[in-house]
């Protein structure tokens, strides 16, 4: 671990290197006011471009589906959560998400197992053929209409907990409320695009503890809110888990 950090720092500095080396012979050769606003313009260019490369940002805007630099799924969850997330280790974790997706794949190669319900019945003809075999997948009608969720209910034992549960569906509210009683003791709820469908109208009367995590989401161009929410503990914030590299 030791080494693989110091080789990534090695390769930050490196880069920066290059970069100020770039730079050099405008420093030489004219006004320290005009290579400032040349470099001040570069990094205005080069920055978006860079993130839009290494986190996959593009290659997502243009396939429509949210991927990493190197075509591996994401969830459409925030870059911020995204970044926390893969940083965790979730073996031996079981997931239950409310709407599957690219998170559902990402959730498959990192967790134990992962229950999914899924409202939409052609997304979920689309997930069927590359779910692993570690997730169960259920297409479940919603009645949004009167605001039902027996369908979702009776899928999942009573007395079941998960370590994680993904609220990213339908009757998001609903679903938070179920969630907090299917929850383990440590365990998180990760609420998708949290600055709406009352997530906050729901959680602000319990006993729990919200981090969130606002930036852009894979192929969009504005900003949303993934966020934590957890009772007294959680795995994810033991102070024993590395930070994670800067790349």
């Amino acid at each position: 671990m030791n080494v693989r950090r110091c080789q990534n720092r090695d390769s930050r500095m490196t880069n920066a290197r290059w970069m100020q080396r770039g730079f050099t012979p405008l420093k030489r050769y004219l006004p320290r006011a005009v290579w400032q606003s040349v470099r001040a313009l570069a990094t205005g260019i080069v920055t978006p471009l860079r993130f839009s490369l290494a986190t996959g940002h593009f290659r997502s805007s243009l396939s429509m589906v949210a991927k990493a630099s190197n075509g591996s799924p994401l969830p459409w969850y925030t870059y911020p959560a995204i970044d926390f997330l893969a940083a965790r280790n979730f073996d031996g974790k079981t997931i239950l998400e409310f709407g599957g997706g690219q998170s559902t794949l990402w959730w498959s190669a990192h967790a134990k197992s992962v229950l999914t319900i899924e409202q939409d019945a052609e997304w979920t003809a689309l997930l069927k053929d590359k779910i692993g075999s570690n997730v169960t997948l259920h297409h479940v009608p919603i009645d949004k209409k009167n605001l039902s969720f027996e369908g979702v209910r009776a899928l999942i034992p009573a007395h079941q907990k998960f370590d994680v549960i993904v609220v990213d569906g339908h009757l998001r509210r609903e679903a938070t409320a179920l969630a907090f009683n299917h929850l383990a003791d440590d365990g998180a709820i990760i609420h998708d695009n949290s600055e709406g469908y009352e997530f906050f109208e729901e959680t602000q009367n319990r006993e729990c503890k919200r981090i969130d995590f606002f930036g852009f989401c894979p192929g969009v161009s504005t900003r949303s809110c993934t966020s934590l929410v957890y009772r007294d503990d959680c795995f994810l914030l033991k102070p024993d888990i590395p930070i994670p590299v800067i790349r």
